[in-house]
This record gives C-alpha cells, sequence and structure tokens, in this order.
C-alpha cells in the first residue's frame, strides 16, 4: 500500500498513515485472534478488544512469542512509541538549527569560507566542506542542503558556473554525509531504524565517505564542471520598404 502511495506520489503523511490504517484492519480481519491478545483485555468484548488491540499494536508495537528466538527479535518492535526518542532528537536538532539560522551564525561562518575559495576546485570543495559542517552543527540535512545552497548559488552563478555543479556538490556532502553524524535527524533516524548505532556501521558506509573525497578530486581536476553558456542576444532590426 505504502508502496503504491509512493508510486502514485501521494504526500508521506498521508500515505503512511493509510498504510497504517489498511494495516490495522488487516490484522482485524485475517488474525483476531493475535489482535485480541495484544489488547490484554477480556472484558472488553469482541468488538472493542479487536479495536483495542490494533491500536496497542499501532502504539506499542507486535509482541509475541513465535517460539523461536530470532523471529520474536524480528518481530517483537515497531509502533510509534519506539520512536519516541528519536522524534526528541529531531525536535532538539531543527530548533538549534533554527536558532543558529535566524541568528545569522551559520551564514557568517560561510561567508568566511567563501571569501577564501578563489579557484573552482576550491570554490566545490568549500560548498562540500560547508555542507558536511552544517551537517554536523546544526544536526540537520535539510539545513545543510538549504542554506549551503542558497549562500552559495549567487557565487556559482558570479563565476559562470552550472547551477548543476551546486546541487551535485550539496547531494555529495549535504545528503551522503547526514547519515554518519549520531546527532543528526538522518544519523539518529537510520540508528533507530536499523538498530545500529552509527558509529558502528560508519566504517562500512564507503559510498558515503568516499564521495566527497571523490568530488573534491573532481572539481580540482575540472572533469565534468559545467559552466553556462553565454546569451546571445538577437537585436531584430526593422527595415522599411
Amino acid at each position: 500500500i505504502v508502496l503504491g502511495l509512493a508510486w502514485k506520489k501521494v504526500p508521506a503523511l498521508p500515505s503512511i498513515a493509510i498504510g497504517a490504517l489498511v494495516g490495522a484492519v488487516f490484522a482485524v480481519i485475517f488474525q483476531p485472534e493475535a489482535t485480541l491478545r495484544l489488547a490484554g483485555n477480556e472484558q472488553l468484548g469482541q468488538g472493542l478488544g479487536l479495536l483495542a488491540g490494533a491500536w496497542k499494536a499501532m502504539f506499542a508495537g507486535y509482541s509475541g512469542e513465535s517460539g523461536s528466538e530470532a523471529v520474536d527479535k524480528l518481530l517483537n518492535r515497531g509502533g510509534m512509541a519506539s520512536m519516541l526518542n528519536v522524534i526528541w532528537l529531531v525536535f532538539c536538532a531543527l530548533s538549534f538549527g533554527s536558532v543558529m539560522e535566524r541568528a545569522g551564525l551559520l551564514e557568517r561562518i560561510i561567508r568566511s569560507v567563501l571569501r577564501a575559495a578563489k579557484s573552482t576546485g576550491a570554490l566545490i570543495s568549500a560548498t562540500l566542506a560547508t555542507a558536511i559542517g552544517t551537517n554536523v552543527v546544526a544536526a540537520d540535512q535539510y539545513l545543510a542542503i538549504v542554506l549551503t545552497g542558497k549562500i552559495y548559488k549567487p557565487e556559482y552563478q558570479r563565476r559562470g558556473l552550472d547551477p548543476v555543479n551546486l546541487s551535485r556538490a550539496l547531494e555529495d556532502a549535504g545528503t551522503l554525509t547526514s547519515p554518519l553524524v549520531p546527532w543528526n535527524t538522518c544519523g539518529a533516524y537510520m540508528a533507530a531504524t536499523l538498530g545500529v548505532a552509527t558509529v558502528d556501521y560508519l566504517p562500512y558506509a564507503f559510498f558515503n565517505l568516499i564521495n566527497p573525497l571523490i568530488a573534491a578530486g573532481m572539481a580540482y581536476a575540472g572533469f565534468k564542471i559545467l559552466h553556462l553558456k553565454p546569451r546571445v542576444e538577437v537585436v531584430h532590426k526593422a527595415t522599411g520598404a
């Protein structure tokens, strides 16, 4: 259901909500006994028991015994309650990043770096470093992408560089390094979803680690650096008969 809605480009919140509701309905229809056991109260009756069991599964996750330790470890999890720690971390990270942006502290730091970037390679490398630094300081991927892009865009235009170069640099550093920062919203989400600490999977995230270095090397080598085409103004001269 969720994949189908995503393919139809339905927004994330309605897709997740519809997927959860359909899952609850399917649990009531196809697994009524397990749903009633999750309710934990036989006095509710079948109707209220099914409703309580479905709601408890969505809030606290599934809990049951299959006889296999590996299967139980895989299935006995989930629910909204399991994401509360991540939600608090995301909330704090967004609040901190917003304060830093509104106070102008991040912009001031970035502009100091921008003045030192003389060549195209240095400019793109500064973009990469800024996106990574913002991921660490502001603790949010979107702030790293939006803030860095907003500040560097005029300089790319002034130097005649295609915006594709900026977009690629933001992707190489802003997007790919955010899962490597434990207190970043993306890193916290990945750790909670995978059940693996950020510092544990970090050494094996080769693509995330190597890509910014390759991007900086390509920038200094001038490989695949696109430039804006000069505008050609066509002047139509009126001719009289």
